[in-house]
């Protein structure tokens, strides 16, 4: 169930970008006027996530994640019957609502049934949808728009979504944690537009100018807006954000590391497709196929992980990792407008062996000391701060790309640039990698090693035999 909403969100996510021109030509409209139909998502994603762990606790995980996957699917169908551009706005930005319900609530719900031991066994498959989703969506969005139509990018979710729903409905059990307080409604309001007016700044950024009033205005009314939800909800007893669970080092650590060492991963499978397109003028099939075998990579290095998790800690896999991602960038930085497809596909290949040492032994560490009343709190700040730092990484190489193009070429970035690119992705990786060696993983490496949870207590073996037979 959580392997599938995942895949779901991510792909529908990524899948929008290949129908852009064919929505525009249906509407009489410019791709550049469709900018709203790709920004609303992200936005209207990171304004919902404050609201999801309390709506977990509240509601329970299988009610809510149904539920925003129900919706998520109506919108989908909305998206496709949309009749103008206004209407498709409008519904993707249910879209975004309800995904940002979704992964909060997958997370909780996955993370509540097994402890940590089993974490570790269960990450081998979340992250299969994970690599997968955003490597097929752009081919399968191709051949969606060629054959059928740009609709068809939204109503593939149904097919896909509604045996999900039926299978939740059916076998999930439900999970609360402890029973919440008043809802936090300032701090709902207060976090939600500091969070979508960051997104939008972040987002815009690349395409308006950093410069640019409407970007500069959204960044600067985010930082304040969020600085003074983090002051009230410091404040209160039952707040919307549990941001207190940030005075836990190992929960600290490994979302700071999430935050900046999702830059260089996520930036180099954003820049990688520019390169081959732009740079080398290959063709989006080329593309695909070349930049696809980093998903290997990862799928092999996590099975690889998740032995060595309990004996040797996440800290050593977290910053080998990390390393390995910082030196495969310094290759990448070397290649030219002559570099074959093959050395290509071996540099992505050797990046997802590098990133699968990242992944899980993040996730499953920042969990680690986390209470299991707090693990909706947990889920929800861990969503936030992963959507965040993937929200950065377009903005960062784009940047990049910027900044080492000289102005009579803006159009087209030379060779240079892109190499210039993957050197500050590297160095950004590099210096994350140091961080992360000085991680306190003990507990972590502790828990995992026992097959306990933060909590100090096995969970029965007959409940989580049939837990994890619900849940899959």
């Amino acid at each position: 169930m959580c392997v599938c909403v995942t895949f779901i969100a991510i792909v529908d996510g990524a899948i929008t970008t290949v129908a852009l021109p064919s929505i525009a030509r249906q509407f009489g409209l410019t791709t550049a006027a469709l900018d709203g139909v790709v920004v609303v998502y992200p936005v209207c994603l990171a304004m919902a996530i404050p609201a999801s762990a309390w709506l977990v606790e509240r509601f329970g995980a299988k009610r809510v994640l149904l539920t925003a996957l129900g919706a998520f699917l109506g919108s989908s169908l909305l998206c496709g019957a949309a009749a103008d551009l206004g209407q498709l706005v409008a519904a993707r930005a249910v879209q975004g609502l309800s995904a940002g319900l979704l992964f909060p609530a997958a997370s909780s719900l996955l993370f509540s049934t097994f402890n940590s031991w089993e974490q570790v066994r269960i990450s081998r498959y979340m992250i299969i949808p994970q690599q997968i989703a955003p490597a097929a969506a752009p081919i399968l969005g191709g051949l969606l728009v060629d054959n059928l139509s740009w609709r068809w990018v939204f109503y593939v979710n149904l097919p896909l979504g509604l045996p999900a729903v039926v299978f939740g409905a059916l076998f999930l059990a439900e999970h609360r944690g402890h029973r919440p307080g008043r809802f936090d409604l300032t701090g709902l309001l207060l976090s939600a537009a500091a969070l979508g007016a960051v997104m939008f700044g972040v987002c815009e950024g690349p395409n308006r100018g950093w410069s640019s009033p409407s970007v500069v205005t959204a960044l600067v009314l985010g930082a304040v807006l969020l600085a003074a939800a983090i002051v009230f909800e410091l404040r209160l007893s039952e707040p919307l954000l549990k941001l207190r669970l940030f005075a836990d080092r190992l929960f600290r650590d490994t979302n700071l590391i999430n935050l900046v060492g999702l830059v260089p991963i996520l930036g180099a499978m954003y820049l990688g497709p520019l390169f081959l397109q732009q740079g080398q003028g290959r063709s989006a099939l080329e593309s695909g196929t070349s930049t696809f075998p980093e998903a290997f990579g990862v799928l092999l290095t996590v099975q690889v992980a998740g032995i060595l998790y309990s004996r040797v800690g996440p800290r050593i896999i977290i910053g080998c990792g990390l390393a390995m991602v910082s030196g495969v960038l310094l290759l990448f930085a070397t290649c030219d407008q002559d570099t074959g497809l093959w050395t290509f596909r071996a540099y992505m290949f050797l990046l997802g062996i590098g990133m699968g040492g990242v992944f899980m032994p993040t996730t499953v560490a920042s969990l680690a000391t986390v209470s299991r009343k707090d693990l909706a709190q947990a889920s929800m700040l861990n969503t936030v701060v992963r959507q965040t730092g993937g929200a950065f990484a377009p903005a960062a190489v784009t940047t990049a790309l910027v900044l080492s193009t000289p102005s009579t070429a803006a159009a087209h970035p030379p060779i240079a640039a892109y190499q210039h690119a993957y050197i500050a992705l590297a160095a950004l990786a590099a210096a994350t990698a140091v961080f992360a060696f000085t991680l306190p993983d003990g507990p972590a490496r502790t828990a995992a090693a026992r097959g306990t949870t933060a909590t100090g207590g096995a969970a029965p073996a007959q409940r989580r035999h049939e837990e994890a037979h619900q849940c899959h």
